[in-house]
């Protein structure tokens, strides 16, 4: 038995039932144009960065809406714009994976701005920084599962050790897209924010 494909099947059973439970919330058609806008958006940015190793503003995306629209739409986007990304890059087993990684990624920065309100830009540069780290160890869990062999403690600790380098690039690049870019794009989405939450009161007729 091939545990990374069994993993990728169990892991896409959950997400499906993640996008059952959110379409049952009845969300608004402007919340899901703004769901696939910027998927796509996250999705598209990593096709022009595939030629440089495990750099690309997608992670940073996804971090950002999960930020300023909440921890459900974050997880939204990020797993729609695995989806996209892979459309150009290739779909295979490692996709389920990469939906849940950065979907989790858009679902921990709805929680941070629970905690933290206004965090610093540094703060965000660094949490988007442990980000790189925490994707590709949930990337490199599927690696091992699916190709190496044995499973044990040692190929698990040796699979780890050797994506270091690997790992620090996508963190690295999290770090500067969120440190020159995150308040810009915080300020723009939360404009946007403000237009798709906006509901017009009705003014009672006065006779």
């Amino acid at each position: 038995m091939n545990y990374g494909v069994l993993s990728a099947v169990i892991l896409l059973m959950c997400i499906i039932f993640v996008f059952i439970s959110y379409e049952r919330k009845n969300t608004s058609i402007k919340e899901i144009s703004m769901i696939a806008t910027l998927a796509a958006l996250a999705g598209v940015a990593r096709v022009p960065f595939a030629a440089i190793p495990n750099v690309q503003p997608t992670t940073f995306l996804v971090i950002i809406s999960g930020y300023v629209f909440g921890s459900g739409f974050g997880f939204m986007v990020g797993a729609f714009a695995t989806i996209v990304s892979n459309s150009f890059l290739g779909h295979g087993p490692w996709t389920p994976w990469q939906m849940v990684a950065w979907g989790l990624a858009g679902f921990s920065a709805g929680l941070l701005k629970k905690v933290l309100k206004d965090p610093s830009t540094l703060t965000i540069s660094i949490f988007a920084f442990c980000w790189g780290f925490l994707f590709d160890y949930i990337m490199n869990l599927w690696h091992w599962l699916f190709f190496v062999y044995p499973l044990n403690l040692r190929s698990f600790i040796m699979v780890y050790m050797n994506s270091f380098y690997f790992d620090l690039m996508h963190s690295i690049g999290n770090f500067m897209f969120a440190y020159f870019f995150g308040k810009d794009f915080i300020n723009i989405l939360s404009r946007f924010k403000d237009r798709i939450s906006y509901t017009e009161i009705p003014v009672e007729k006065i006779d």
